[in-house]
């Protein structure tokens, strides 16, 4: 059996190695919620031809940082796939991937830059509505709705900076290897 072309090829091979290298970040020690989330997002969105492909794979690259995640923290990680929560960030991803559709052809440090806060707030507003929504922390009334947002605040600092980081390393990184490698240069997969 033979692979198509375009899944062998260097440009999506590069994507989805970048993406997964990203996801794969999150075992490391650091502070919550700094994560590639949004940024691999961005980045799949922005790159892949495919929309499908776009997609696809960081989903798949989260969801195989999640496993790991799984097997490293156990029963503590565990329980987070049977939440509402689970649920929420991969909406989030999904949604990401479709708003680094905005990025195809024009990516550039602004455009970036504002594509990562309106990704990282639509992170914030989403996932924190889910806690409350889904969740027994808060009451299910607007003065809850509030109290979940205004504890996810702390938290929403590390998704920026996390996003801007991923981004600029994922965005850079990929310009800097299209320059170098004419294979890359036009839109990939």
């Amino acid at each position: 059996m033979t692979l198509p072309r375009s899944l062998i090829s260097a440009g999506p091979l590069t994507l989805a190695a970048l993406i997964f290298a990203a996801a794969l970040t999150r075992v490391l020690p650091h502070p919550p919620n700094f994560s590639p989330i949004e940024a691999v997002a961005l980045f799949g969105g922005a790159y892949f031809a495919k929309r499908q492909w776009a997609l696809v794979v960081p989903l798949l690259a989260m969801f195989a940082s999640d496993l790991v995640l799984g097997l490293v923290n156990g029963g503590i990680y565990w329980s987070y796939f049977a939440s509402a929560g689970y649920l929420m960030v991969y909406a989030c991803i999904a949604l990401s991937t479709v708003l680094g559709f905005g990025l195809r052809g024009k990516v550039g440090a602004g455009r970036v830059l504002g594509y990562s806060l309106a990704g990282s707030l639509l992170f914030f507003i989403l996932t924190n509505f889910g806690v409350w929504a889904f969740g027994s922390m808060y009451p299910h009334n607007g003065a809850g709705l509030v109290a979940a947002y205004v504890a996810g605040i702390p938290f929403f600092q590390w998704t920026v900076l996390s996003t801007l980081l991923y981004s600029a390393v994922l965005f850079g990184g990929f310009e800097l290897l299209r320059r170098q490698n004419p294979a890359l240069r036009a839109q990939t997969a």
